[in-house]
């Protein structure tokens, strides 16, 4: 099987590029199964970008990787579908989806330091898929690297060809990342955490230079980040993920504008803010990711949350529709009058509460 098989047929596929239903991947431990992705559904067309964001542990790298298919060989259950232009990915042996890595789809690593082999040269590192899946001669394959390191803007391209990783900036190794993910002209491209070990002025750099590339591509890209400031202004739609699931889903500007989730709420105020003063006292989210093995009973971020009743603990809230392609999974959304009235109650609790200490303290 390959991307030239008969039953891609000749005719340009019509549906989404990319297109996730219901898929969970679980890892057999000690423990028990841990549900790193427990049923996540989405959908891509081509040009587009989805960002998936989330803290860490969310599930977000498990998500990109369980769709490519780059899981261990065992301990690990994958369930429901992954359909790549109507190809479906669930149960094809990793022998034959090697036909579709670096041509079809590629990835960028979190590391550029560990994601480069450190004792190959990068020309080699980027020939290796060109040779792999184009039927081409070294020295073309050598000109087609070159001219991909000078697309993505690292100067003195045809001397980087022969140096190794070490000899590179930590910007420039992240950039021959995204020249080999690019390197066979993908249709889809997953980008895990691409600017995380960068300054800030190299992150918008890389993420600028992402861009361009997508839009002379033409590519898809799920974008993977634990910040929302990154895809707020680069992705078309963004899906947050909590404890494996997709907590909200919707277009980039409706999430911002109208956001329903209280965890969404609280990444957002998570981040810096420019105009805040000096030595400011920086937003968190109290408390820790739940335990993956054994998660709560009812909503996943109801220990954490600043909107939690009684009935969260019991019931798990199901994905509502709030039309317009926003999803949210939420019994008290934020901006709504049963958001307000909890959120009032629990001020009013943590007040009483205060007071409380206080008079006990004093007496």
């Amino acid at each position: 099987m390959s991307p030239g098989d008969d039953r891609f047929g000749d005719a340009p596929y019509e549906g989404p590029l990319l297109a996730v239903t219901d898929i969970k991947t679980y890892f057999e431990t000690d423990r028990g199964l841990v549900r790193s992705v427990d049923g996540v559904s989405l959908t891509l067309e081509r040009g587009k970008t989805i960002g998936i964001v989330g803290e860490s542990g969310s599930g977000k790298t498990v998500l990109a990787r369980s769709i490519m298919g780059l899981l261990p060989k065992r301990g690990v259950v994958r369930d429901g579908s992954v359909k790549f232009e109507g190809q479906e990915f669930i149960g094809i042996k990793p022998k034959d989806m090697r036909a579709f890595w670096g041509a079809q789809m590629s990835m960028i690593f979190q590391d550029p330091m560990t994601s480069l082999n450190p004792v190959m040269k990068v020309g080699n590192q980027i020939t290796e898929s060109i040779r792999q899946h184009l039927d081409v001669s070294r020295s073309f394959a050598n000109e087609l690297a070159e001219n991909l390191l000078e697309s993505v803007r690292i100067p003195e391209p045809r001397k980087r060809l022969s140096e190794y990783p070490h000899q590179l900036s930590g910007g420039m190794r992240q950039r021959v990342c995204i020249a080999v993910a690019l390197a066979c002209g993908p249709k889809l491209l997953f980008a895990d955490e691409p600017t995380t070990a960068l300054d800030v002025t190299v992150q918008a750099q890389v993420l600028d230079l992402m861009a361009a590339q997508q839009r002379e591509r033409f590519m898809a890209m799920v974008l993977v980040t634990h910040d929302l400031g990154v895809v707020a202004g680069r992705a078309d739609d963004i899906a947050v993920m909590y404890a494996g699931r997709i907590v909200e889903k919707a277009p980039t500007k409706t999430l911002f504008a109208n956001m329903k989730m209280p965890y969404t709420e609280a990444l957002l105020s998570s981040i810096p803010k420019l105009d805040d003063k000096s030595h400011t006292r920086l937003a968190t989210i109290p408390g820790r990711p739940p335990d993956l093995v054994h998660p709560p009973k009812g909503c996943k971020f109801a220990p954490r949350c600043a909107y939690v009743q009684d009935k969260c603990h019991e019931e798990e809230p199901p994905l509502t529709d709030a039309g317009g392609g926003h999803q949210y999974r939420c019994w008290f959304p934020v901006g709504t009058p049963e958001g307000a009235a909890a959120l009032e109650k629990n001020r009013k609790a943590g007040a009483a509460a205060a007071s409380a200490l206080t008079v006990e303290a004093e007496a």
